[in-house]
């Protein structure tokens, strides 16, 4: 008998039988939606008329910025302008920061360098454009102790520069580095050689005398109270003076029109709301952006708004203890939380393990998060990583992210009653969905389109300086192998 590939059915067959039938369906899934754990944990504030002014002390000596430098054709180079970052040049008129400025000289050096040992004298103010400088002394016992970690756009040198005293510290680079340096022993003969320069640095120089013993340590104006136990001495006379020119966020405003076809709304409308599902994932969409702009917004974004003070480096690359323990002791008083890219957490995992000193978990909304010193890691893969590294290819790492990269860790204190890290919003818009985002209907265009306008304002402050602290060049591509 011939062979037939068709199969005679008893029974009605499965597809038949499917015409009949309907499927169970989900709502749109997307892939994009995080958890957001960042807009969850941050303190909203509701703002009118669209501004909010952030108040603070008068500062009456700014601290030191960083330098900015670049490289141009592989030659280091510095802008007049950018010397006021130091401190000591912070008033000064801009001949000056011109003759300073061409007093630079470039240095190169390679990794585990000397640059110069505690008891030298001090020669030089090093501006490092790249690299990375490690500062230590050392204790009664003879032990190496480290005081500081510079990196792009930090110097130092400055107190020996400026007086006749030795180092007390060692400088010597972690990594190849560039500098411009100046010396002292021209910078002399530039201040001998114009009495118009030399009288201009001698008025900032007592301008500094005079203002030192007026401020704290964050350069705001210090209180003059009296305290004593026995007599009636004249009690000091004191004020508290503000900062005139405060500064001031506008609500950002994000935007986009949802259009919809009326067939559509009234047709397929049986399992799920068409128009509903739309503005779901839209919706979606923009808390997702929101997120990321609170974070790397130039503006507002909490990864720009950290002083160079607050800003800190790794020490190898990768995220250890030690680093995370540096950043507690900048943002000390009731840190809230840790901020970091979920690579970034794994390498401080990992870290953890080959110190043997795994970190606890905590739950926080039902989900677990690991935690330091007590302090939880929220992840947020809104935080950048350098994209200028090379990506392993598709077929060698199965899809898998596995490329070595820098991005930065966030430590944070937020709420308004403990100057921290708020988030600024406006409720009660007409259309309101979610506090701070509304949709209003637009209308319907002559292509039966409808068209429904979403708007989301929103932005963050940073109260005080104190507040917010990042670890940069964190390294999460670092490995190691255990026997």
């Amino acid at each position: 008998m011939p062979e037939s590939n068709s199969v005679t059915n008893n029974t009605l067959s499965v597809r038949a039988a499917r015409t009949l039938s309907n499927p169970t369906l989900t709502a749109p899934q997307m892939v994009a939606v995080s958890p957001r754990w960042l807009l969850h944990l941050l303190p909203w504030v509701n703002i009118e008329g669209g501004t909010y002014q952030v108040n603070r002390r008068r500062i009456v000596v700014r601290q030191s910025d960083r330098i900015i430098s670049r490289l141009e054709e592989n030659r280091a180079r510095v802008e007049p302008g950018a010397m006021r970052a130091l401190a000591l040049l912070r008033g000064a008129e801009n001949p000056l920061l011109e003759a300073i400025t061409g007093l630079l000289v470039e240095e190169r050096h390679d990794g585990g360098v000397t640059l110069y040992n505690e008891g030298d004298a001090g020669e030089k103010l090093y501006i490092i454009v790249k690299g990375k400088v490690e500062i230590a002394t050392t204790d009664a016992h003879g032990e190496k102790l480290r005081l500081a970690l510079y990196g792009d756009g930090d110097f130092f040198g400055e107190t020996a520069f400026l007086s006749d005293w030795r180092h007390t510290t060692t400088a010597q680079t972690l990594t190849p580095s560039v500098f411009m340096t100046l010396e002292r022993a021209r910078f002399r003969q530039l201040l001998d050689g114009s009495p118009e320069l030399r009288a201009g640095f001698e008025a900032l120089m007592r301008q500094r005398e005079e203002d030192g013993p007026k401020h704290n340590r964050y350069g705001e104006a210090a209180f003059d109270i009296s305290s004593y136990q026995e007599g009636e001495p004249e009690l000091q006379r004191t004020f508290v003076d503000y900062d005139e020119t405060p500064r001031q966020y506008s609500l950002s405003v994000m935007q986009t029109v949802i259009r919809l076809h009326s067939r559509v709304t009234d047709l397929y409308n049986n399992n799920y709301d068409q128009l509903r599902e739309q503005l779901r994932l839209t919706i979606e969409g923009m808390k997702e952006r929101q997120e990321s702009e609170i974070i790397n917004d130039p503006e507002f974004g909490l990864l720009q708004a950290a002083v160079p003070q607050m800003r800190i480096r790794t020490r190898s690359g990768p995220p250890t203890p030690d680093d995370m323990d540096d950043l507690l002791a900048r943002v000390w008083k009731e840190p809230a939380f840790f901020l970091a890219h979920p690579r970034a957490i794994a390498a401080f995992g990992r870290e953890c393990t080959r110190r043997g000193v795994p970190p606890p978990t905590v739950n926080i909304f039902g989900s677990p998060f690991l935690t330091w010193r007590g302090v939880p890691l929220v992840p947020s893969d809104k935080l950048p990583i350098d994209p200028n590294v090379t990506r392993l290819p598709h077929s060698a790492n199965r899809g898998e992210d596995r490329s070595a990269g820098l991005t930065s860790i966030l430590l944070m204190r937020v709420g308004e009653p403990k100057q921290g890290v708020v988030g600024l919003q406006q409720i009660g818009l007409p259309g309101e969905q979610v506090p701070g985002l509304s949709v209003r209907f637009m209308g319907i265009d002559d292509y039966a389109t409808a068209s429904y306008l979403a708007t989301l304002y929103f932005s963050a402050a940073v109260l005080t300086d104190d507040a917010l602290a990042v670890l940069e060049g964190v390294e999460v591509g670092n490995y190691h192998d255990y026997e």
